[in-house]
């Protein structure tokens, strides 16, 4: 089928977009050259001279420019021949050759689930209401950035359908799939909180594997969530969850403050009581030990004076105990010198003075 079946110029199988300017009708050149030189030359030898001076400017109708943001693609017939980088270049005239320039740096944006217009937001329910790993329905909106690579503009051009119409066509239909496929594997909990992240991360990594598996010749250079919430008419049930969830947070966080500033005192109070039970107990040992070694010691003595060391004992003991009585013994048939006369210096502090000497 011929391309220019359908009326209106040459048109590729591309669309009407990034098409090269039509070169100079060369009928109408030939004729305004004939006209103006049919006085001044001689019969027989115009028309080779028109038709050398046509030839030149149809040749110089292949002379091209690339943009330093483009990359040439040269077609022969309708089949790629090459890329050309930015600068002059030259290819045969059409019909022969035709050269394609996409603009290869050109960053572009595609939304998913709204429309941005002029300051103001339409959402587009079709596209951002989708279903969660649990069964959930999650509304979401995000933006994708794009452009054509440097080494992919003749894919670009040749395996999409209509890229020039509509640049963005696929690239909206790759997203929706793969945002769709990501948010499938996710809880909304997920989606609503920390994985928002994995989130565009995953979400970018499989839409570059399906452009890729389609030779697209696009590269995704973000994906970024614009708003993940749920759907308006339970947003409030969201909410209630949302706060009931902050809720035991908090409550998780008071009881583990608690229990971290109970727990150390009682683990002191625990090691401190057990130090002094050891204390005790090494001190108890102790002089258990040493009161046996005493009492050792003092039967060994014992044995070799056993009366000097009744004696001794008996006065040792006697030293320790009366000074500490408030009473005092007078034997009887002592010394009548001795004045049995109570309290002395020693008890003044007995409740009542006692006399008289045991007889």
């Amino acid at each position: 089928m011929s391309w220019n079946d359908s009326g209106g110029g040459p048109q590729g199988p591309w669309g009407s977009g990034n098409m090269p300017p039509q070169p100079p009708d060369i009928e109408k050149i030939v004729e305004m050259l004939r006209e103006k030189m049919a006085g001044n030359v001689p019969g027989g030898k115009a028309w080779p001279m028109l038709l050398g001076v046509a030839f030149v400017l149809w040749m110089a109708t292949g002379i091209y420019l690339v943009a330093p943001d483009e990359k040439g693609v040269v077609v022969r017939f309708g089949r790629y021949v090459e890329t050309t980088d930015s600068g002059p270049h030259f290819h045969l005239p059409y019909p022969i050759e035709t050269v394609y320039t996409p603009k290869v740096t050109q960053v572009q944006r595609v939304e998913i689930g709204y429309r941005t217009r002029g300051r103001s937001t339409v959402t587009v329910a079709e596209e951002s209401l989708m279903l969660t790993g649990d069964e959930n329905i999650i509304d979401i909106n995000l933006s994708v950035q794009y452009r054509i690579e440097e080494s992919g503009a003749a894919n670009y051009l040749f395996n999409l359908r209509n890229p020039s119409s509509d640049p963005h066509m696929i690239v909206r239909d790759v997203t929706e799939a793969s945002i769709r496929q990501v948010i499938g594997r996710n809880s909304i909990d997920t989606a609503l909180t920390t994985g928002k992240e994995k989130i565009q991360a995953d979400t970018k990594q499989t839409m570059q594997a399906i452009l890729d598996g389609y030779r697209s010749g696009l590269r995704i250079i973000a994906v970024q969530l614009q708003q993940v919430a749920p759907p308006e008419e339970v947003i409030h049930a969201f909410k209630d969850v949302a706060s009931a969830r902050e809720d035991r947070e908090r409550a998780i966080n008071e009881a583990e403050g608690y229990a971290n500033d109970i727990l150390p005192k009682a683990k002191g109070e625990a090691a401190k009581q057990v130090q002094e039970a050891e204390a005790y107990k090494a001190a108890k040992l102790t002089k258990a030990e040493g009161d046996v070694h005493r009492f050792l010691s003092l039967l060994n003595e014992y044995n070799k004076a056993k009366e000097v060391t009744r004696t001794r004992l008996y006065l040792e003991t006697m030293e320790k105990i009366l000074p500490d009585m408030n009473k005092i013994f007078v034997q009887s048939g002592g010394s009548q010198a001795v004045l049995p006369y109570l309290p002395l210096p020693g008890n003044r502090n007995a409740p009542s003075a006692e006399k008289g000497a045991a007889q």
